[in-house]
């Protein structure tokens, strides 16, 4: 804020890996073919019966790592990296290098979202001998990929399920708009491990297919793994883009209501997403498109269309992406902003993939198809355990 005027916080140039891809660009080309990342893996290290995942290729990450670090002649193994490091700096990397904003200057901030960072090193990891086993706990996670980008703050982690990469960027904006910096770089990921495929295993919170976000015949999310990040900048002209899109609004609450399982009246999920639109000065008719959380669970999904429905917004286009590549985790948040930005900058809106047969109790009025439409105003919406709820508005200025 300066003499009293809440300045602008633009976002730039933005980068996302899943298994349709390691940019933006990559994943914009792959669903626009409708092509989908979740596969039916069969039983092994990551669960003993097969099960639907959607995983970065292991070896194209291998190859663009290596080549990283040749191209910016650091002599280092890859063995000195861990899975989740390898897709934060390429992410990280990869968004700096179209935009002007230097990550060393003091006024630069990186927030990580995630929901456990090195995952694999829970309970030891004897294939990773080079690594410090310390690198499990996010604080000496964050404080490494700080330390090989030679930032001279440390990065700020945010670790609140699965809001965790949308409350980066809610997080980054305010901070930029109280005058703490100048640029935040929001990234996020996380990585898949039998630790977290079992864990929601034991939810019996997976489908045994690709999942249908808002369909009637949705029986369950899809894991997958991924990173994203995002440049969040005061100043347009390091932002790396030629368009000018504004972070308008946004709001988080909590259900207080049950440790995994969403208040189901979607009360606070409609207090967060009335509050983000307060904020923005927006009317529920003046959104052009939602790109919603819509993870393909019974529960989640009906709060959800709940919510948004309470809030005015049950006739606006609206997508959810896990469809493509599936529940993302911590990364969710980014990855989907990245791509819903893409949509405004693009004016296009992209099918809910999955989705044939309206399935919540209150309508929504999801894409099935492919289509052409000035896109001026978006809300991002994220939910996850614990009762947490967040909801971002992105405005073209």
């Amino acid at each position: 804020m300066e003499d009293g005027v809440m300045m602008d916080v633009f976002v730039g140039v933005s980068n996302a890996i899943t298994s349709l891809g390691f940019c933006t660009a990559r994943h914009v080309e792959q669903i626009k073919a409708n092509q989908i990342g979740i596969r039916i893996y069969p039983g092994g290290n990551l669960y003993p019966t097969p099960v639907p995942l959607s995983l970065v290729d292991s070896r194209e990450l291998l190859d663009l790592f290596q080549k990283y670090l040749h191209t910016t002649r650091l002599d280092l193994q890859l063995d000195l990296f861990t899975r989740s490091e390898m897709l934060h700096i390429l992410s990280i990397s990869d968004v700096l290098k179209s935009s002007g904003v230097d990550i060393t200057d003091s006024r630069t901030l990186i927030i990580l979202a995630t929901l456990k960072g090195n995952m694999d090193l829970i309970g030891g990891n004897s294939s990773l001998p080079a690594i410090e086993p310390d690198r499990v706990y996010l604080w000496k996670w964050g404080e490494f990929l700080g330390s090989f980008f030679k930032t001279s703050n440390k990065p700020l982690v945010v670790s609140n399920a699965c809001i965790s990469g949308l409350l980066a960027i809610l997080i980054g904006s305010r901070l930029i708009k109280a005058g703490r910096y100048d640029h935040v770089i929001a990234a996020g990921g996380d990585i898949l491990t039998e630790f977290a495929v079992s864990g929601f295993q034991s939810f019996q919170s997976l489908s045994p297919k690709p999942c249908k976000p808002f369909d009637a015949a949705r029986d369950g999310l899809s894991l997958g793994e991924g990173c994203g990040s995002i440049v969040l900048s005061r100043n347009h002209s390091l932002c790396g883009v030629p368009d000018k899109i504004v972070i308008a609004g946004g709001s988080c609450t909590n259900d207080a209501h049950h440790i995994s399982g969403p208040l189901r009246t979607g009360e606070s999920f409609y207090v967060a997403i009335r509050t983000a639109l307060r904020e923005a000065s927006l009317d529920p008719l003046d959104v052009d498109y939602v790109s919603a959380h819509g993870t393909g669970t019974d529960y989640y999904d009906e709060t959800e269309a709940k919510a948004l429905s309470w809030a005015g917004l049950e006739r606006v286009p609206l997508n959810s992406f896990k469809g493509y590549f599936g529940h993302t985790l911590g990364a969710a948040g980014l990855i989907e902003s990245a791509l819903a930005i893409a949509s405004m900058r693009n004016n296009e809106l992209y099918r809910s993939a999955g989705f044939e047969n309206p399935g919540t109790s209150e309508h929504v009025n999801v894409l099935t198809d492919h289509r052409s439409q000035e896109v001026n105003r978006c809300l991002k919406t994220a939910s996850g355990f614990g009762g947490c709820n967040a909801a971002v508005v992105f405005k073209k200025v």
